[in-house]
């Protein structure tokens, strides 16, 4: 009997305009030395890019259009980095690997101009940096700009910062230090003082189209009705009428903001030309800022909607095609409910962002510091799902933001608490106002409706270094500084890509000088984002010091992570809280080692049993932090105070 013949797979409705696409690029490419590998790349990434524009746009319209971006950018691609894409394609994970280590800094703040970055070189180098994170600094509208994110021309960088040739000269700089460059990409707005939007408000209504603005009320009167509120304090209403266009227009974040309409095909291929831009001055990855907010629907938040994915994915297909060593983070601070699929669910799986900020992890570090519990950390953690095995997360003890705390309901429920109790200690503990707190904050953007209080500060002055300095107490000194190297430590040894936010490594603290500068002082957000003191980092060899220590102890764990393969981010990781509660529990089954990290929350001695460190997976533990076999009393392994273990088995030790 013949066997059926399954049938025959239906056609996409889009094939004839891929097979299209692919004439015009090879017309426009003809000649081109590396023709053939673009042509590979469109015939690879092609449907991707299909079936997302279809999604949201007239796919035979818009796809036209992308192709001649790809082309152009492609021609305008140095052979330097034509050479980079090769590389990067060859080592497609080269942000997974175990020696990967991210750093984060304002540039001016960190070294007053790119020219000044690139003298620095070194430093970062020394620290073991791979990945360069350069807060905004594309041209701004004049302050107040929202540290830089209200950007004007995306095009331009500051002015006091260089130019576009400087960016060009640190990025081949950077690269053959071994060091990749991300910037930051806006997506949900512009300044007001954008071209598009000064087009706008001179009558054009093509760029009017670029925005959403209303006649009246009627209608931002009905998204209100479900609209959060960003900046409650100083920004409130998510609207702002403007004469100029005689209507009010969609401002999320800020007056001086403007939402722009990613609906209109003409906005997405203006935000596709500037991604490959970038990518051709040396970006290595963009920092998609605000990409929750992207996609607008009535009667919702107007966040994580699911064309935000579609239209993620379309830009990265276009950058696989044009400059491939191109990667995506996605700055999306949401839910972990909403948070795996900026990496990719479903149909999206593996086709969107390579990266995502894990803000919880960072939330329940401090959580289970302030508690010295592990409960909570562990409850809220484990609902977090299976991410591509392509995709990373981006780890972290501090950034240039505020602390929101993002604990549960539900999750705190789990372990015995109230969620808002919970939520309104940490604000408490973290701004100095709890009796016996370690810390010293301040509260941001405190929100009267929700009881809400945000929280700035240092990772140093929020571990307890300021208030222990203060007191010339050497005891409550050391603990501080246990305590966060034992908070980079779960950073570095969750998995993904772990990022330094600058000064973190040199134990820097709150700086109150922002106080004096007019532009940044109703900004409290400016005390955790200091100047460099490069007057005082010759301290970082100095074991006698705070900075010293700090500086010490964060290179030690970045080296002993980059000697263990285990720690790719291609295998997740399991939290725990072991039998004692004041030890959290890091569980990662790679095929090179199962690695079992312990980590005392709390200023007094605890001890795990070895028969629970075995049932983790590791039987004849071996402390790859310390190079030995852990300290052991009557089958109890000793664990001092902020101590950390990343064990393995003995036998896979050497």
């Amino acid at each position: 009997m013949t066997p059926a013949h399954p049938p025959e797979r239906a056609a996409p409705p889009y094939a004839d305009t891929v097979a299209a696409g692919r004439s015009r690029l090879a017309e426009a490419l003809a000649g081109d030395p590396d023709l053939g590998d673009v042509l590979d790349r469109y015939d690879r990434w092609a449907d991707d890019l299909a079936v997302a524009l279809a999604a949201v746009y007239p796919v035979a319209e818009v796809l036209p259009r992308v192709v001649d971006l790809v082309a152009a950018a492609h021609l305008g691609r140095s052979a330097r980095l034509r050479g980079r894409d090769r590389q990067r394609l060859l080592n497609p994970d080269w942000f997974q690997r175990s020696d990967a280590l991210g750093y984060a800094a304002y540039a001016d703040r960190f070294a007053g101009t790119l020219r000044g970055v690139g003298e620095h070189i070194p430093y970062l180098s020394e620290l073991g940096v791979t990945y360069l994170h350069l807060m905004p600094l594309l041209q701004p509208r004049p302050a107040p700009n929202d540290g830089g994110y209200a950007v004007a021309d995306y095009r331009a960088v500051r002015s006091d910062l260089g130019t576009m040739a400087d960016l060009e000269r640190l990025a081949e700089d950077l690269h053959e230090a071994g060091i990749s460059l991300t910037l930051d990409l806006v997506l949900n707005h512009v300044a007001r003082e954008h071209a598009w939007a000064e087009a706008a408000r001179a009558g054009d209504p093509h760029y009017r189209d670029y925005f959403y603005v209303f006649p009246d009320r009627t209608v931002p009167d009905r998204y209100e009705r479900t609209l959060p509120e960003v900046f409650p304090a100083f920004a409130p209403g998510n609207f702002t009428w403007d004469d100029d266009l005689s209507g009010w227009v969609w401002t999320t974040f800020n007056s001086w903001q403007w939402d722009v309409n990613w609906a209109n095909p003409d906005v997405f291929c203006e935000y596709a030309d500037i991604v490959l831009y970038l990518a051709n001055r040396g970006v290595d990855c963009l920092r998609l800022d605000a990409i929750a907010f992207t996609w607008k629907r009535m009667g919702t938040d107007c966040q994580n909607q699911p064309e935000v994915h579609d239209l993620t994915q379309a830009l990265r297909a276009i950058a696989h095609m044009a400059a491939p060593s191109l990667v995506f983070k996605a700055e999306a601070i949401v839910g972990p409910d909403q948070l795996v699929a900026y990496l990719g669910t479903g149909a999206h799986a593996g086709r969107v962002s390579d990266l995502a900020y894990h803000n919880s992890l960072m939330v329940q570090i401090w959580s289970s510091l302030a508690t010295r519990d592990a409960r909570l950390m562990a409850q809220a953690l484990k609902r977090f799902p299976v991410i591509p095995v392509t995709a990373s997360w981006a780890t972290y003890l501090r950034c240039h933001d505020d602390i929101g705390w993002a604990i549960d309901d539900a999750d705190a429920a789990a372990v015995g608490w109230n969620g808002y109790d919970h939520r309104a200690f940490l604000s408490r503990f973290y701004t100095g106002e709890f009796p016996g707190t370690f810390a010293r904050g301040a509260e941001f953007q405190p929100n009267e409706l929700t009881g809400d209080r945000r929280v700035s500060g240092s990772a140093a002055s929020l571990a307890g270094v300021e208030i222990a300095w203060e007191h010339g107490d050497p005891a409550a000194l050391d603990l501080a500084i246990g305590r966060l190297l034992c908070g980079y430590a779960m950073v570095l040894g969750f998995g993904g890509l772990p990022l330094l936010y600058m000064g973190d490594e040199l134990g820097l603290l709150n700086d109150l000088s922002y106080l004096d500068e007019p532009p940044h002082r109703d900004d409290n957000r400016w005390m955790h984002r200091p100047p460099m003191p490069w007057h005082l980092v010759q301290e970082r060899h100095d074991h006698h010091t705070v900075m010293g220590r700090v500086f010490s102890g964060v290179r030690h764990l970045v080296a002993v992570r980059r000697a263990t393969e285990a720690l790719h981010a291609s295998v997740g990781t399991t939290v725990l809280a072991a039998a004692d509660p004041a030890v959290a529990v890091f569980v990662r089954r790679h095929a090179a080692a199962t690695v079992v990290e312990l980590f005392n929350l709390s200023e007094q001695d605890r001890a795990v049993h070895l028969d629970e460190v075995a049932a983790y997976g590791v039987g004849r533990p071996f402390d790859l932090l310390h190079d030995r076999v852990p300290e052991v009393h009557d089958g109890w392994i000793h664990l001092p105070p902020y101590a950390v273990r990343w064990l393995v088995d003995e036998s896979r030790s050497s």
